[in-house]
Protein backbone atom coordinates (compact mmCIF):
# COMPACT_ATOMS: atom_id res chain seq x y z
CA UNK A 1 0.00 0.00 0.00
CA UNK A 2 1.31 3.43 -0.88
CA UNK A 3 2.02 5.49 2.25
CA UNK A 4 1.32 9.20 2.63
CA UNK A 5 4.40 9.75 4.84
CA UNK A 6 7.83 9.70 3.27
CA UNK A 7 9.78 8.30 6.22
CA UNK A 8 13.42 9.37 6.55
CA UNK A 9 15.51 6.98 8.57
CA UNK A 10 18.33 9.46 9.13
CA UNK A 11 16.26 11.13 11.84
CA UNK A 12 17.42 8.52 14.30
CA UNK A 13 20.99 9.68 13.86
CA UNK A 14 20.68 13.45 13.57
CA UNK A 15 17.50 14.35 15.43
CA UNK A 16 19.52 16.16 18.12
CA UNK A 17 21.98 17.79 15.75
CA UNK A 18 19.89 19.83 13.32
CA UNK A 19 19.68 23.58 13.92
CA UNK A 20 16.31 24.93 15.03
CA UNK A 21 13.97 25.85 12.22
CA UNK A 22 10.53 27.22 11.56
CA UNK A 23 8.05 25.00 9.73
CA UNK A 24 6.52 26.87 6.82
CA UNK A 25 2.88 27.74 7.40
CA UNK A 26 2.24 29.53 4.14
CA UNK A 27 1.15 26.46 2.14
CA UNK A 28 -2.05 27.30 0.35
CA UNK A 29 -5.10 25.13 0.88
CA UNK A 30 -6.22 23.89 -2.50
CA UNK A 31 -3.12 25.07 -4.34
CA UNK A 32 -3.43 22.08 -6.66
CA UNK A 33 -6.55 23.66 -8.21
CA UNK A 34 -4.93 27.04 -8.92
CA UNK A 35 -3.48 28.55 -12.08
CA UNK A 36 0.17 29.49 -12.65
CA UNK A 37 -0.51 32.76 -14.47
CA UNK A 38 -3.22 34.01 -12.12
CA UNK A 39 -2.20 32.53 -8.77
CA UNK A 40 1.48 31.70 -9.16
CA UNK A 41 1.11 27.97 -8.46
CA UNK A 42 1.62 25.02 -10.82
CA UNK A 43 -1.93 23.80 -10.21
CA UNK A 44 -4.42 22.44 -12.74
CA UNK A 45 -6.25 25.73 -13.57
CA UNK A 46 -9.64 24.29 -12.63
CA UNK A 47 -11.57 27.58 -12.52
CA UNK A 48 -10.34 28.48 -16.00
CA UNK A 49 -11.55 25.08 -17.15
CA UNK A 50 -15.08 25.68 -15.82
CA UNK A 51 -15.13 29.18 -17.27
CA UNK A 52 -14.18 27.76 -20.66
CA UNK A 53 -16.93 25.12 -20.46
CA UNK A 54 -19.49 27.79 -19.60
CA UNK A 55 -18.37 29.98 -22.50
CA UNK A 56 -18.81 27.03 -24.85
CA UNK A 57 -22.29 26.37 -23.42
CA UNK A 58 -21.27 22.86 -22.49
CA UNK A 59 -23.60 20.93 -20.18
CA UNK A 60 -22.61 17.93 -18.12
CA UNK A 61 -23.74 14.34 -17.88
CA UNK A 62 -23.32 12.41 -14.65
CA UNK A 63 -20.28 10.11 -14.73
CA UNK A 64 -19.53 7.28 -12.30
CA UNK A 65 -15.99 7.15 -10.91
CA UNK A 66 -14.85 4.08 -9.00
CA UNK A 67 -12.37 4.64 -6.16
CA UNK A 68 -10.51 1.44 -5.30
CA UNK A 69 -8.98 2.18 -1.91
CA UNK A 70 -9.01 1.45 1.81
CA UNK A 71 -12.41 2.89 2.76
CA UNK A 72 -14.43 6.09 2.80
CA UNK A 73 -16.44 8.08 5.34
CA UNK A 74 -19.87 7.86 3.70
CA UNK A 75 -21.36 10.40 6.13
CA UNK A 76 -18.86 13.19 5.47
CA UNK A 77 -20.58 16.52 4.83
CA UNK A 78 -18.70 17.18 1.60
CA UNK A 79 -19.00 13.64 0.22
CA UNK A 80 -22.39 12.22 1.16
CA UNK A 81 -24.15 13.88 -1.79
CA UNK A 82 -21.66 12.76 -4.42
CA UNK A 83 -21.48 9.06 -3.52
CA UNK A 84 -22.85 6.51 -5.96
CA UNK A 85 -25.96 4.64 -4.89
CA UNK A 86 -26.89 1.34 -6.49
CA UNK A 87 -30.42 2.13 -7.68
CA UNK A 88 -31.17 -1.56 -8.19
CA UNK A 89 -30.47 -2.45 -4.56
CA UNK A 90 -32.76 -1.87 -1.55
CA UNK A 91 -30.63 -0.71 1.36
CA UNK A 92 -30.04 -3.01 4.31
CA UNK A 93 -32.72 -5.58 3.58
CA UNK A 94 -30.24 -8.44 3.57
CA UNK A 95 -31.12 -9.43 0.02
CA UNK A 96 -29.30 -9.35 -3.30
CA UNK A 97 -32.02 -7.34 -5.03
CA UNK A 98 -30.18 -6.82 -8.30
CA UNK A 99 -28.91 -10.39 -8.49
CA UNK A 100 -25.27 -9.44 -8.97
CA UNK A 101 -24.04 -11.65 -6.14
CA UNK A 102 -23.33 -8.82 -3.69
CA UNK A 103 -25.89 -8.28 -0.91
CA UNK A 104 -26.80 -4.68 -0.02
CA UNK A 105 -24.06 -3.19 -2.20
CA UNK A 106 -25.40 0.35 -1.94
CA UNK A 107 -22.17 2.37 -2.16
CA UNK A 108 -20.02 -0.30 -3.75
CA UNK A 109 -18.36 -3.29 -2.12
CA UNK A 110 -15.78 -4.30 0.48
CA UNK A 111 -13.64 -7.17 -0.80
CA UNK A 112 -11.75 -7.28 2.51
CA UNK A 113 -14.50 -8.50 4.80
CA UNK A 114 -16.83 -11.38 5.52
CA UNK A 115 -20.58 -11.88 5.70
CA UNK A 116 -20.53 -11.40 9.48
CA UNK A 117 -19.34 -7.81 9.03
CA UNK A 118 -15.73 -8.37 10.08
CA UNK A 119 -13.00 -6.61 8.08
CA UNK A 120 -9.36 -7.24 7.26
CA UNK A 121 -7.28 -4.32 8.49
CA UNK A 122 -3.73 -5.61 8.20
CA UNK A 123 -2.10 -7.74 5.52
CA UNK A 124 1.47 -8.76 4.85
CA UNK A 125 3.53 -7.23 2.08
CA UNK A 126 3.28 -9.09 -1.23
CA UNK A 127 7.02 -9.72 -1.35
CA UNK A 128 6.89 -11.77 1.85
CA UNK A 129 3.67 -13.55 0.93
CA UNK A 130 5.10 -14.43 -2.47
CA UNK A 131 8.49 -15.54 -1.13
CA UNK A 132 6.97 -18.04 1.31
CA UNK A 133 4.31 -19.27 -1.11
CA UNK A 134 7.01 -20.60 -3.48
CA UNK A 135 9.89 -21.16 -1.07
CA UNK A 136 9.54 -24.94 -0.90
CA UNK A 137 9.19 -25.18 -4.68
CA UNK A 138 12.22 -23.10 -5.65
CA UNK A 139 14.63 -22.68 -2.72
CA UNK A 140 17.84 -24.62 -3.29
CA UNK A 141 16.41 -26.32 -6.37
CA UNK A 142 17.92 -26.50 -9.85
CA UNK A 143 15.37 -24.87 -12.14
CA UNK A 144 15.37 -25.11 -15.94
CA UNK A 145 13.61 -21.99 -17.19
CA UNK A 146 13.95 -23.02 -20.85
CA UNK A 147 11.11 -25.52 -20.48
CA UNK A 148 8.85 -23.17 -18.54
CA UNK A 149 5.71 -21.45 -19.77
CA UNK A 150 5.59 -17.65 -19.85
CA UNK A 151 3.63 -17.57 -16.61
CA UNK A 152 5.87 -20.06 -14.78
CA UNK A 153 8.99 -18.21 -15.87
CA UNK A 154 7.48 -14.93 -14.63
CA UNK A 155 6.69 -16.55 -11.27
CA UNK A 156 10.17 -17.99 -10.92
CA UNK A 157 12.02 -14.79 -11.84
CA UNK A 158 9.78 -12.80 -9.49
CA UNK A 159 10.50 -15.29 -6.71
CA UNK A 160 14.23 -14.98 -7.31
CA UNK A 161 13.92 -11.23 -6.86
CA UNK A 162 11.82 -11.68 -3.71
CA UNK A 163 14.32 -14.16 -2.32
CA UNK A 164 17.15 -11.70 -2.83
CA UNK A 165 15.23 -8.81 -1.24
CA UNK A 166 13.90 -10.81 1.73
CA UNK A 167 17.25 -12.37 2.60
CA UNK A 168 19.74 -9.93 1.12
CA UNK A 169 19.66 -6.95 3.50
CA UNK A 170 21.87 -7.48 6.55
CA UNK A 171 21.13 -4.00 7.94
CA UNK A 172 17.48 -4.65 8.76
CA UNK A 173 18.05 -5.24 12.47
CA UNK A 174 20.11 -2.07 12.78
CA UNK A 175 17.39 -0.09 10.99
CA UNK A 176 14.75 -1.43 13.37
CA UNK A 177 16.87 -0.38 16.35
CA UNK A 178 17.30 3.10 14.89
CA UNK A 179 13.60 3.55 14.11
CA UNK A 180 12.62 2.16 17.50
CA UNK A 181 14.92 4.64 19.25
CA UNK A 182 13.46 7.49 17.18
CA UNK A 183 9.86 6.50 17.91
CA UNK A 184 10.48 6.14 21.65
CA UNK A 185 12.24 9.51 21.79
CA UNK A 186 9.48 11.31 19.91
CA UNK A 187 6.77 9.68 22.04
CA UNK A 188 8.58 10.81 25.17
CA UNK A 189 8.93 14.38 23.95
CA UNK A 190 5.35 14.44 22.68
CA UNK A 191 4.06 13.41 26.12
CA UNK A 192 6.19 16.03 27.87
CA UNK A 193 4.76 18.71 25.58
CA UNK A 194 1.18 17.42 25.80
CA UNK A 195 1.28 17.30 29.60
CA UNK A 196 2.30 20.95 29.88
CA UNK A 197 -0.10 22.08 27.13
CA UNK A 198 -2.90 20.20 28.87
CA UNK A 199 -4.08 18.27 25.81
CA UNK A 200 -3.01 14.96 24.25
CA UNK A 201 -3.20 16.21 20.66
CA UNK A 202 -1.55 19.24 19.10
CA UNK A 203 -0.61 20.31 15.59
CA UNK A 204 2.86 21.30 14.48
CA UNK A 205 1.61 24.89 14.02
CA UNK A 206 0.24 24.96 17.58
CA UNK A 207 3.56 23.70 18.92
CA UNK A 208 5.49 26.37 17.03
CA UNK A 209 3.38 29.10 18.63
CA UNK A 210 3.51 27.58 22.10
CA UNK A 211 5.87 29.20 24.62
CA UNK A 212 7.20 26.50 26.99
CA UNK A 213 7.18 27.22 30.71
CA UNK A 214 10.19 25.05 31.50
CA UNK A 215 13.51 24.24 29.93
CA UNK A 216 12.54 20.57 29.71
CA UNK A 217 9.53 21.35 27.52
CA UNK A 218 11.60 23.87 25.55
CA UNK A 219 14.10 21.09 24.74
CA UNK A 220 11.28 18.70 23.79
CA UNK A 221 9.76 21.31 21.49
CA UNK A 222 13.14 21.85 19.83
CA UNK A 223 13.66 18.13 19.20
CA UNK A 224 10.10 17.40 18.09
CA UNK A 225 10.00 20.25 15.58
CA UNK A 226 13.36 19.29 14.12
CA UNK A 227 12.06 15.78 13.52
CA UNK A 228 8.97 17.20 11.81
CA UNK A 229 11.20 19.16 9.45
CA UNK A 230 13.04 16.02 8.41
CA UNK A 231 9.74 14.22 7.89
CA UNK A 232 8.52 17.15 5.76
CA UNK A 233 5.39 17.28 7.89
CA UNK A 234 2.79 19.93 7.18
CA UNK A 235 1.98 22.52 9.83
CA UNK A 236 -1.54 21.23 10.53
CA UNK A 237 -0.43 17.62 11.11
CA UNK A 238 -1.18 16.30 14.59
CA UNK A 239 1.41 14.68 16.84
CA UNK A 240 -0.80 11.58 17.15
CA UNK A 241 -0.90 11.18 13.36
CA UNK A 242 2.85 11.29 12.91
CA UNK A 243 3.43 8.91 15.83
CA UNK A 244 0.97 6.40 14.35
CA UNK A 245 2.74 6.57 10.99
CA UNK A 246 6.07 5.93 12.71
CA UNK A 247 4.61 3.02 14.67
CA UNK A 248 3.36 1.53 11.41
CA UNK A 249 6.77 1.99 9.78
CA UNK A 250 8.46 0.31 12.73
CA UNK A 251 6.07 -2.64 12.62
CA UNK A 252 6.57 -3.02 8.88
CA UNK A 253 10.32 -3.21 9.41
CA UNK A 254 9.86 -5.82 12.15
CA UNK A 255 7.56 -7.82 9.90
CA UNK A 256 10.19 -7.70 7.14
CA UNK A 257 12.79 -9.21 9.45
CA UNK A 258 10.38 -11.88 10.65
CA UNK A 259 9.54 -12.71 7.02
CA UNK A 260 13.05 -14.10 6.55
CA UNK A 261 11.98 -17.18 8.49
CA UNK A 262 8.19 -16.99 8.90
CA UNK A 263 5.37 -16.42 6.46
CA UNK A 264 3.28 -13.33 7.33
CA UNK A 265 0.11 -14.05 9.23
CA UNK A 266 -2.77 -14.66 6.83
CA UNK A 267 -5.47 -12.41 8.29
CA UNK A 268 -7.37 -12.69 5.02
CA UNK A 269 -7.75 -16.46 5.32
CA UNK A 270 -9.04 -16.08 8.88
CA UNK A 271 -11.59 -13.38 8.07
CA UNK A 272 -12.59 -13.42 4.39
CA UNK A 273 -12.39 -17.23 4.07
CA UNK A 274 -12.71 -17.29 0.29
CA UNK A 275 -10.87 -19.76 -1.92
CA UNK A 276 -8.18 -17.25 -2.78
CA UNK A 277 -6.63 -19.29 -5.57
CA UNK A 278 -9.96 -19.56 -7.39
CA UNK A 279 -10.88 -16.37 -9.25
CA UNK A 280 -14.37 -17.79 -9.79
CA UNK A 281 -14.98 -17.66 -6.02
CA UNK A 282 -15.94 -14.01 -6.26
CA UNK A 283 -18.96 -13.36 -4.06
CA UNK A 284 -17.17 -12.81 -0.77
CA UNK A 285 -16.84 -9.62 1.29
CA UNK A 286 -19.48 -7.29 2.71
CA UNK A 287 -21.17 -3.91 2.23
CA UNK A 288 -18.90 -2.00 4.67
CA UNK A 289 -17.06 0.36 2.31
CA UNK A 290 -15.79 2.45 5.24
CA UNK A 291 -13.72 -0.30 6.82
CA UNK A 292 -11.51 0.11 9.91
CA UNK A 293 -9.45 3.00 8.51
CA UNK A 294 -11.06 5.40 6.03
CA UNK A 295 -8.35 8.09 6.07
CA UNK A 296 -6.76 7.42 2.71
CA UNK A 297 -9.90 6.67 0.70
CA UNK A 298 -11.80 9.63 2.13
CA UNK A 299 -9.00 11.99 1.15
CA UNK A 300 -8.76 10.53 -2.36
CA UNK A 301 -12.53 10.72 -2.89
CA UNK A 302 -12.60 14.37 -1.85
CA UNK A 303 -9.86 15.30 -4.31
CA UNK A 304 -11.89 13.85 -7.17
CA UNK A 305 -15.35 15.06 -6.34
CA UNK A 306 -15.97 16.78 -2.99
CA UNK A 307 -19.18 18.70 -3.59
CA UNK A 308 -18.33 21.91 -5.40
CA UNK A 309 -19.60 25.36 -4.45
CA UNK A 310 -21.71 24.22 -1.51
CA UNK A 311 -20.22 26.78 0.84
CA UNK A 312 -18.45 24.23 3.05
CA UNK A 313 -15.19 22.35 3.04
CA UNK A 314 -13.45 22.09 -0.29
CA UNK A 315 -14.11 21.82 -4.01
CA UNK A 316 -13.32 18.59 -5.80
CA UNK A 317 -12.07 18.60 -9.38
CA UNK A 318 -15.21 17.21 -11.06
CA UNK A 319 -18.68 18.67 -10.52
CA UNK A 320 -21.11 16.05 -11.82
CA UNK A 321 -19.90 12.62 -10.78
CA UNK A 322 -21.00 9.85 -8.50
CA UNK A 323 -18.19 8.02 -6.72
CA UNK A 324 -18.42 4.26 -6.29
CA UNK A 325 -16.37 2.95 -3.39
CA UNK A 326 -14.53 -0.38 -3.58
CA UNK A 327 -12.49 -1.42 -0.56
CA UNK A 328 -9.51 -3.46 -1.78
CA UNK A 329 -6.53 -1.91 0.06
CA UNK A 330 -5.60 -3.17 3.56
CA UNK A 331 -2.76 -1.94 5.75
CA UNK A 332 -0.21 -3.76 3.65
CA UNK A 333 -0.18 -4.85 0.02
CA UNK A 334 -3.47 -5.38 -1.76
CA UNK A 335 -4.37 -8.77 -3.24
CA UNK A 336 -4.48 -9.34 -7.01
CA UNK A 337 -7.80 -11.13 -6.75
CA UNK A 338 -9.50 -8.18 -5.05
CA UNK A 339 -8.06 -5.77 -7.61
CA UNK A 340 -9.32 -7.85 -10.52
CA UNK A 341 -12.79 -8.41 -9.09
CA UNK A 342 -13.02 -4.77 -8.04
CA UNK A 343 -12.38 -3.72 -11.64
CA UNK A 344 -15.00 -6.15 -12.98
CA UNK A 345 -17.50 -4.84 -10.42
CA UNK A 346 -16.77 -1.20 -11.29
CA UNK A 347 -17.10 -1.77 -15.04
CA UNK A 348 -20.26 -3.87 -14.76
CA UNK A 349 -21.90 -1.20 -12.61
CA UNK A 350 -21.25 1.68 -14.98
CA UNK A 351 -17.97 3.28 -13.88
CA UNK A 352 -16.24 5.18 -16.70
CA UNK A 353 -13.13 6.12 -14.68
CA UNK A 354 -11.35 4.00 -12.05
CA UNK A 355 -8.85 5.51 -9.62
CA UNK A 356 -6.14 3.27 -8.14
CA UNK A 357 -4.09 5.07 -5.50
CA UNK A 358 -2.08 2.01 -4.55
CA UNK A 359 0.76 -0.10 -5.85
CA UNK A 360 3.23 -2.87 -5.08
CA UNK A 361 6.34 -4.49 -6.56
CA UNK A 362 5.09 -8.06 -6.88
CA UNK A 363 1.98 -9.41 -8.59
CA UNK A 364 1.84 -13.24 -8.40
CA UNK A 365 -1.63 -13.40 -9.99
CA UNK A 366 -1.03 -10.71 -12.57
CA UNK A 367 -2.99 -12.64 -15.20
CA UNK A 368 -6.21 -11.98 -13.23
CA UNK A 369 -5.54 -8.24 -13.15
CA UNK A 370 -4.54 -8.28 -16.81
CA UNK A 371 -7.87 -9.88 -17.68
CA UNK A 372 -9.72 -7.17 -15.76
CA UNK A 373 -7.68 -4.44 -17.47
CA UNK A 374 -8.56 -5.83 -20.90
CA UNK A 375 -12.21 -6.03 -19.89
CA UNK A 376 -12.13 -2.37 -18.84
CA UNK A 377 -10.43 -1.49 -22.12
CA UNK A 378 -13.13 -3.30 -24.11
CA UNK A 379 -15.85 -1.51 -22.14
CA UNK A 380 -14.25 1.93 -22.67
CA UNK A 381 -13.24 2.54 -19.04
CA UNK A 382 -10.19 4.66 -18.16
CA UNK A 383 -7.88 3.48 -15.35
CA UNK A 384 -5.79 6.06 -13.46
CA UNK A 385 -2.97 4.73 -11.27
CA UNK A 386 -0.55 6.22 -8.73
CA UNK A 387 3.06 5.58 -9.78
CA UNK A 388 4.31 5.00 -6.21
CA UNK A 389 6.17 6.79 -3.42
CA UNK A 390 9.53 5.07 -3.18
CA UNK A 391 11.60 7.44 -5.37
CA UNK A 392 12.20 4.57 -7.79
CA UNK A 393 12.71 4.58 -11.52
CA UNK A 394 9.85 2.25 -12.45
CA UNK A 395 11.27 1.81 -15.93
CA UNK A 396 13.87 -0.32 -14.14
CA UNK A 397 11.90 -1.67 -11.17
CA UNK A 398 8.43 -2.82 -12.26
CA UNK A 399 5.51 -1.51 -10.24
CA UNK A 400 2.11 -3.21 -10.23
CA UNK A 401 -0.57 -3.07 -11.43
CA UNK A 402 0.69 -2.00 -14.86
CA UNK A 403 -0.66 -2.03 -18.43
CA UNK A 404 1.79 -4.59 -19.82
CA UNK A 405 0.05 -7.93 -20.37
CA UNK A 406 1.91 -10.95 -19.07
CA UNK A 407 0.69 -13.62 -21.48
CA UNK A 408 1.00 -11.63 -24.70
CA UNK A 409 3.04 -8.81 -26.17
CA UNK A 410 0.36 -6.24 -25.58
CA UNK A 411 -0.17 -3.03 -23.62
CA UNK A 412 -3.68 -1.82 -22.80
CA UNK A 413 -4.28 1.76 -23.93
CA UNK A 414 -6.75 2.80 -21.21
CA UNK A 415 -4.19 3.25 -18.41
CA UNK A 416 -2.55 6.45 -17.08
CA UNK A 417 0.33 6.21 -14.60
CA UNK A 418 0.77 9.34 -12.46
CA UNK A 419 3.77 10.79 -10.64
CA UNK A 420 3.60 13.58 -8.03
CA UNK A 421 4.63 17.19 -8.62
CA UNK A 422 4.98 20.07 -6.19
CA UNK A 423 5.46 23.83 -6.47
CA UNK A 424 8.52 25.88 -5.63
CA UNK A 425 6.47 27.90 -3.13
CA UNK A 426 5.95 24.67 -1.22
CA UNK A 427 9.20 22.79 -1.85
CA UNK A 428 11.71 25.46 -2.97
CA UNK A 429 14.38 22.99 -4.04
CA UNK A 430 12.35 20.95 -6.53
CA UNK A 431 9.12 20.95 -8.51
CA UNK A 432 9.15 17.13 -8.45
CA UNK A 433 8.04 15.51 -5.18
CA UNK A 434 11.10 13.92 -3.60
CA UNK A 435 9.16 10.72 -2.84
CA UNK A 436 7.64 10.20 -6.29
CA UNK A 437 8.45 7.27 -8.53
CA UNK A 438 9.32 8.27 -12.07
CA UNK A 439 10.11 6.77 -15.46
CA UNK A 440 10.43 8.16 -18.96
CA UNK A 441 8.77 5.06 -20.41
CA UNK A 442 6.26 3.99 -17.75
CA UNK A 443 5.07 7.15 -15.95
CA UNK A 444 2.76 9.09 -18.25
CA UNK A 445 2.19 12.39 -16.47
CA UNK A 446 2.81 14.23 -13.21
CA UNK A 447 0.12 15.95 -11.14
CA UNK A 448 0.10 17.90 -7.86
CA UNK A 449 0.69 15.51 -4.97
CA UNK A 450 2.39 17.48 -2.17
CA UNK A 451 0.37 18.97 0.70
CA UNK A 452 -2.98 18.36 -0.92
CA UNK A 453 -5.91 19.59 1.15
CA UNK A 454 -8.97 17.34 1.11
CA UNK A 455 -11.60 15.54 3.16
CA UNK A 456 -10.72 13.42 6.20
CA UNK A 457 -12.96 10.97 8.10
CA UNK A 458 -14.70 11.72 11.38
CA UNK A 459 -16.44 14.92 12.36
CA UNK A 460 -16.39 16.40 8.86
CA UNK A 461 -12.68 17.09 9.00
CA UNK A 462 -10.18 18.28 6.39
CA UNK A 463 -6.43 18.22 6.12
CA UNK A 464 -3.30 17.73 4.03
CA UNK A 465 -1.85 14.45 2.83
CA UNK A 466 0.75 13.86 0.18
CA UNK A 467 1.84 11.13 -2.19
CA UNK A 468 1.22 9.93 -5.70
CA UNK A 469 -1.97 8.68 -4.03
CA UNK A 470 -3.09 12.31 -4.09
CA UNK A 471 -1.79 13.00 -7.61
CA UNK A 472 -3.73 10.14 -9.16
CA UNK A 473 -7.20 11.39 -8.11
CA UNK A 474 -6.34 14.84 -9.49
CA UNK A 475 -5.97 13.15 -12.89
CA UNK A 476 -9.02 10.95 -12.31
CA UNK A 477 -11.01 14.11 -11.56
CA UNK A 478 -9.89 15.73 -14.82
CA UNK A 479 -10.79 12.55 -16.71
CA UNK A 480 -14.23 12.53 -15.11
CA UNK A 481 -14.68 16.21 -15.97
CA UNK A 482 -13.96 15.51 -19.65
CA UNK A 483 -16.17 12.42 -19.74
CA UNK A 484 -18.95 14.45 -18.14
CA UNK A 485 -18.88 17.42 -20.53
CA UNK A 486 -17.70 15.52 -23.62
CA UNK A 487 -19.46 12.13 -23.29
CA UNK A 488 -18.85 11.14 -26.91
CA UNK A 489 -15.10 10.88 -26.34
CA UNK A 490 -13.67 7.44 -25.65
CA UNK A 491 -11.35 6.53 -22.79
CA UNK A 492 -8.41 6.56 -25.20
CA UNK A 493 -9.38 10.01 -26.46
CA UNK A 494 -9.79 11.33 -22.90
CA UNK A 495 -6.32 10.01 -22.08
CA UNK A 496 -4.95 11.78 -25.16
CA UNK A 497 -6.60 15.07 -24.13
CA UNK A 498 -4.96 14.86 -20.71
CA UNK A 499 -1.53 13.85 -21.97
CA UNK A 500 -1.36 16.21 -24.93
CA UNK A 501 -2.25 19.26 -22.83
CA UNK A 502 0.32 18.93 -20.04
CA UNK A 503 2.19 22.04 -18.95
CA UNK A 504 5.85 21.66 -19.86
CA UNK A 505 8.26 22.97 -17.25
CA UNK A 506 11.31 24.96 -18.33
CA UNK A 507 14.67 23.39 -17.61
CA UNK A 508 15.54 26.48 -15.58
CA UNK A 509 12.90 25.56 -12.98
CA UNK A 510 14.53 23.80 -10.02
CA UNK A 511 14.04 20.04 -10.15
CA UNK A 512 15.87 17.27 -8.30
CA UNK A 513 15.86 13.57 -9.10
CA UNK A 514 13.66 11.92 -6.43
CA UNK A 515 15.63 9.72 -4.05
CA UNK A 516 18.27 9.58 -1.39
CA UNK A 517 20.94 11.16 -3.59
CA UNK A 518 19.06 13.90 -5.49
CA UNK A 519 20.74 15.70 -8.34
CA UNK A 520 19.53 18.51 -10.62
CA UNK A 521 17.71 17.20 -13.70
CA UNK A 522 15.18 18.51 -16.23
CA UNK A 523 11.63 17.85 -15.05
CA UNK A 524 10.86 16.66 -18.58
CA UNK A 525 13.05 13.60 -18.04
CA UNK A 526 10.80 12.11 -15.35
CA UNK A 527 7.81 11.03 -17.43
CA UNK A 528 6.68 10.16 -20.94
CA UNK A 529 4.94 13.50 -21.53
CA UNK A 530 7.42 15.47 -19.44
CA UNK A 531 4.74 17.72 -17.96
CA UNK A 532 2.09 18.46 -15.33
CA UNK A 533 -1.59 17.89 -16.08
CA UNK A 534 -3.83 20.91 -16.59
CA UNK A 535 -7.64 20.80 -16.55
CA UNK A 536 -8.00 23.94 -18.66
CA UNK A 537 -5.72 22.61 -21.35
CA UNK A 538 -7.44 19.21 -21.22
CA UNK A 539 -10.97 20.57 -21.78
CA UNK A 540 -9.69 22.79 -24.58
CA UNK A 541 -8.19 19.70 -26.18
CA UNK A 542 -11.49 17.88 -25.72
CA UNK A 543 -13.40 20.76 -27.32
CA UNK A 544 -11.03 20.75 -30.30
CA UNK A 545 -11.32 16.98 -30.65
CA UNK A 546 -15.13 17.06 -30.60
CA UNK A 547 -15.25 19.97 -33.06
CA UNK A 548 -12.87 18.18 -35.41
CA UNK A 549 -14.99 15.04 -35.13
CA UNK A 550 -18.15 17.00 -35.99
CA UNK A 551 -16.43 18.65 -38.96
CA UNK A 552 -15.21 15.28 -40.21
CA UNK A 553 -18.69 13.78 -39.92
CA UNK A 554 -20.17 16.81 -41.69
CA UNK A 555 -17.71 16.50 -44.55
CA UNK A 556 -18.40 12.78 -44.88
CA UNK A 557 -22.13 13.46 -45.00
CA UNK A 558 -21.72 16.06 -47.75
CA UNK A 559 -19.43 13.78 -49.75
CA UNK A 560 -22.03 11.02 -49.64
CA UNK A 561 -24.78 13.22 -51.11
Amino acid sequence: MIKSLHFKLQVALIILLVPFFSIAQSSTKGWHLLDKEKDGYYGISIEKAYKFLKEKNRTSKTVIVAVMDGGVDTAHEDLKNILWHNAKEIANNGKDDDGNGYVDDIYGWNFLGNKDGKDVKKAGDEKSRFYHAYKNKFSGKAVDTTTMSIEDKYIYKSWQRANQEVNGDSNDQMEVMMIDATVKALKKHSKIIADEMGKPEFTVAELEKYEPKSNTVKDSKYIFLNAMRLFQVDSDTKNTTILKELDDELQNKKDAIDAKTNAPKNYRAEIVQDDYNNIQDKFYGNKDVMGPDAMHGTHVTGIIAAQRNNGIGINGVADNVKVMELRVVPDGDEYDKDIALGIFYAVDNGAKVINMSFGKYYSPNKKWVDSAFKYAEQKDVLIVHAAGNESNNVDEKPNYPNPFMLMENYKVNNFINVGASSDLRITPNSIAADFSNYGKQTVDVFAPGVKIYSTLPGGNQYGNLQGTSMASPVVAGIAALIRSYYPTLTAVQVKACIENSVVHIKDSVACLLPGQDPKPIPFSSLSKTGGIVNAYGAVMAAEAMVSEKKLSNHNKKNNNK
